[in-house]
């Protein structure tokens, strides 16, 4: 098993406040190929075969089918306000994406190895993650002037385990700054319960409420502006967010989500994985 590479401040960090801040944890060429494959992907993708909207204001205007079938594929994601009411695009096709997923870790080549390797291995053990499994990759674009808001969640929603485990990794592939729709926390807010579960029954997902506890106001929350380069490790249980990008520049990132393998992995959670494509470690 790899050594952990965090110091025992930064775990204590981490077990406090739910989150942990590693800058320059990528290199200049790796954020480079990054890019340039993220954008080399909807420079191929065509429009006319057909996508979902994406918004987590309604997840309705997200077809069931197309995103389970991305579980195990590498789908494009229209933007909700790149559409007009007739499923027109209203911005070039470069503009257009919402995001990216969701097998990119398993799929692309260069997304393969941006999401593997000795030290995501080590800072995922250092983290409490015994047997890691990835389950899931995104590029998120928050595209300019109309890059959408992401409302208070908590990622162990869509990956419920017993116990929870779920862990991101949210790597800034640009700079991520208030301006541009960079990441909000709640310190500590790892303590609070889940209060909502992603469930796929029949082929059909629905949200459901689990506990009333109200989400966090901006008086309790931190922005966390990074630079193109820094890593973002939080507890599946951080409530966290970010704003609708009304500047003229993208807010590009890459996430991978990942549990233990020692904790049972809810049979009702969307995503899911056939034996024709096994869930992995880091390594």
């Amino acid at each position: 098993m790899p050594q952990p590479t965090l110091s025992a401040e930064q775990a204590a960090t981490f077990h406090e406040l739910g989150y942990l801040v590693l800058p320059r944890f990528k290199a200049a060429d790796e954020l480079q190929s990054a890019v340039q494959r993220a954008h080399a992907i909807v420079e191929d993708f065509d429009p006319s075969l057909g996508a979902s909207r994406f918004s987590t204001r309604d997840r309705s205007l997200v077809a069931d089918a197309r995103l389970i079938a991305s579980a195990e594929q590498v789908h494009c994601f229209f933007e909700e306000e790149a559409l007009d009411d007739n499923g027109a695009l209203q911005v070039p096709k470069s503009r257009s994406i919402n995001k990216i997923g969701h097998a990119l870790h398993d799929r692309d080549p260069v997304f393969r190895r941006f999401s593997h390797g000795p030290e995501l291995a080590a800072l995922a053990a250092g983290l409490g993650l015994l047997q890691p499994q990835v389950w899931q990759s995104q590029i998120i674009f928050k595209q300019p002037h109309i890059g959408g808001e992401v409302g208070w969640h908590q990622d162990a929603t869509f990956f419920v385990t017993v116990p929870h485990t779920v862990t991101t990794f949210w790597f800034a592939l640009e700079d991520a700054t208030p301006d541009n729709g960079c990441l909000w926390v709640q310190p500590g807010g790892h303590r609070s319960p889940l209060r909502e579960q992603y469930v796929c029954e029949d082929g059909r997902l629905t949200m459901q409420a689990l506990d009333r506890t109200p989400w966090p106001d901006r008086s309790g929350a931190l922005p966390l502006p990074v630079a193109a380069g820094t890593l973002v490790v939080f507890h599946g249980l951080l409530p966290h967010c970010s704003a609708a990008n009304r500047s003229p520049r993208s807010r590009l990132a890459y996430t991978l989500h990942a549990t233990c393998g020692t904790a049972a992995y809810s049979p009702l959670n969307w995503l899911q994985r056939s034996a024709d494509l096994p869930v992995r470690g880091f390594d």
